[in-house]
């Protein structure tokens, strides 16, 4: 198992629920409303909230591993001890992760969001890579990277890894679960009526997985990809102020059942800081109540592939369910 390959947003996905409102339930003055409601409940980028113990219902169902985990691999407690993982439980975090209000081809209203295992993935991942990688060297593996060190399956290294793997990937699946719950709450003191109808979509996109393929036991690793398998429901969505797909995979062998997860960047966040003003975001963004500053220019559009072209090449992947607009993004 490769720590590196799966990265430090261990558990990153996409959770989307429907709502029982309309498109024409929802106006630009109720759309703000509704940011800043969102963002008075919510901490985004690298807030946390105050108080440890507000998801505590959530998390206390994490502390026996946790325990485990801190008992194999003390050192690890080190680094978390800045960023309580109880304090960032509901939160969402910064770069791409965002909150939306998005309306389908049906006018009907939806909830949408992306984000992952926040700081406590993202101590336990570095810690597996660096462990990874003075291992990979102590050896003298002959390797053409370093983040191409892996873990043994048997080893105990390997067992630990998968260990804090799997407590995060959860961790990132009921985080998803809160936001949405403290979301509605919000949008509640804004729509009083709101509710949301059917099916609660919450899938990974960065995330090991054991599965069986091609009749033998194997250890899938899915980097900004989604499991696509026949009927699955997945989400796809594009950059900030473009459409996003709610989708059924079509349980293509080939690609052991997955499909990719979204746009992806074309410019680093770096290029796309110095090529793009602020003017620019407004106006690839218009019609979308959202940041539009300096801190967020990185997320323009134009940084970002076309999604319809992302789609068009994975027709052999999934089918498109849901066709989804943005009227508000919430960033970090």
């Amino acid at each position: 198992m490769i720590p590196a390959a799966v990265g430090v947003d261990i558990g990153c996905g996409m959770l989307a629920a429907k709502t029982n409102l309309k498109r024409t339930d929802v106006d630009t003055q109720k759309l703000s409303d509704a940011l800043k409601s969102i963002l008075r409940r919510t901490p985004v980028g690298f807030q946390q909230h105050k108080d440890k113990n507000i998801h505590w219902d959530a998390c206390h169902l994490f502390e026996k591993e946790l325990e485990e985990l801190l008992r194999r691999e003390p050192d690890v407690l080190k680094d978390m001890k800045s960023r309580h993982w109880t304090n960032e439980m509901g939160t969402l975090g910064g770069g791409n992760h965002f909150i939306e209000l998005s309306v389908d081809e049906n006018d009907d209203l939806w909830v949408m969001l992306h984000t992952g295992s926040r700081g406590p993935g993202n101590v336990m991942a570095s810690f597996f890579i660096r462990k990874a990688k003075a291992l990979a060297q102590a050896n003298n593996e002959d390797l053409p990277d370093w983040n191409l060190a892996s873990f043994r399956e048997g080893t105990e290294d390997f067992e630990n890894y998968m260990l804090a793997t799997n407590w995060a990937q959860r961790y990132a699946f009921v985080n998803r679960q809160e936001i949405l719950a403290d979301v509605m709450k919000s949008l509640a003191d804004i729509w009083p009526g709101i509710a949301l109808e059917g099916e609660v979509i919450n899938c990974h996109h960065n995330y090991v997985a054991k599965e069986t393929h091609f009749g033998e036991d194997v250890w899938v690793t899915r980097k900004g990809a989604i499991r696509a398998q026949a009927g699955e429901m997945g989400i796809i969505p594009g950059s900030m102020g473009t459409l996003s797909y709610l989708v059924r995979g079509l349980g293509n062998a080939e690609s052991f059942n997955s499909s990719s997860h979204g746009a992806g960047r074309k410019m680093s966040r770096t290029q796309a800081q110095k090529a793009f003003t602020i003017e620019d975001l407004r106006r690839q963004t218009e019609g979308v109540v959202c940041r539009q500053d300096k801190g967020v220019i990185d997320e323009i559009p134009s940084a970002y592939k076309r999604i319809e072209d992302v789609m068009a090449n994975q027709t052999d992947l999934t089918e498109i369910v849901h066709t989804l607009k943005q009227v508000l993004c919430v960033k970090g």
